[in-house]
């Protein structure tokens, strides 16, 4: 199922590709926002201010969710802004960040080892990934994989999915995390001649790429995964990934037909 919201655009003068990971092609990490809101929301409720779990929810939903495809420590600093503006004393935006990779180990390891013990990568990819990733491979195009998870968690689970090769570069979130960005990625290789603004063709499924993409010109396809089948639009993302840009919406990779179709309309084989 293939949503068109921008008439008129398409993709056929793509030369780079960036995809995001986790939620657009990876699913090990599926669930993550329901363990980093409702550590938040913990947090936050200890201050005892009188607002309601569902009000500090809406509080936290809001800034995770905006800061989405950013480094995890981004949405951490937002944590320990709203714990200092409830007259809190914060942790160190780190030591939150360590607190919930914590939390989501615990979540998430059974998926890491069943794919260590052999099991077959596509089983924690998005349905239809590895179909899409091969035919622009096939195309020529320069793609790029780029997280707000830390590029060490992040590239050794792209190898264990088996989508690091189809890569020029995989890149996640750094401990000088002013350094990287999916904005400075772009930026960079628009200033390395590798393709201008227009030229970029992003897939994600979250905030950050969708809006740094449509910033310089690019097409934006918004992968609004219901995790962790994958199989239906998710709605609250659908609705988020308009509102910064997208000019395509899927569930999933399963209708690469018509997404190549909408996106290269020009007769090349996909």
């Amino acid at each position: 199922m293939l949503i068109r919201l921008t008439s008129g655009v398409d993709a056929s003068r793509t030369r780079v590709v960036l995809f995001d990971f986790d939620g657009t092609v990876s699913l090990i990490r599926s669930g993550w926002m329901g363990v980093m809101v409702p550590m938040m929301v913990e947090i936050l409720g200890e201050l005892k201010t009188g607002e309601s779990q569902e009000q500090l929810r809406e509080v936290v939903e809001d800034f995770v969710w905006r800061l989405t495809g950013k480094q995890t420590v981004y949405q951490m600093i937002a944590l320990a802004e709203q714990v200092s503006a409830r007259g809190g004393a914060p942790l160190d935006p780190l030591e939150y960040k360590r607190l919930y990779l914590e939390r989501l180990h615990t979540h998430i390891c059974h998926r890491i080892e069943d794919l260590e013990r052999g099991a077959p990568p596509d089983k924690y990819l998005v349905p239809g990934a590895r179909g899409v990733l091969e035919s622009l491979r096939e195309r020529g195009l320069k793609m790029y994989l780029a997280s707000g998870t830390d590029q060490l968690f992040m590239r050794r689970e792209a190898g264990l999915l088996d989508v690091a090769r189809y890569f020029d570069g995989v890149y996640g979130a750094l401990d000088d995390y002013k350094s990287f960005s999916k904005k400075i990625l772009i930026q960079r290789l628009i200033a390395n001649a590798e393709a201008a603004g227009s030229e970029f063709l992003v897939f994600g499924d979250g905030y950050v790429e969708i809006e740094n993409v449509k910033e310089v010109g690019g097409v934006a396809v918004g992968v609004a995964t219901a995790e962790p089948h994958c199989l239906a639009i998710d709605e609250w993302k659908r609705e988020r990934l308009a509102g910064v840009g997208a000019d395509f919406i899927i569930p999933n990779f399963l209708c690469r037909q018509e997404l190549f179709a909408a996106l290269f309309p020009n007769g090349q084989q996909v």
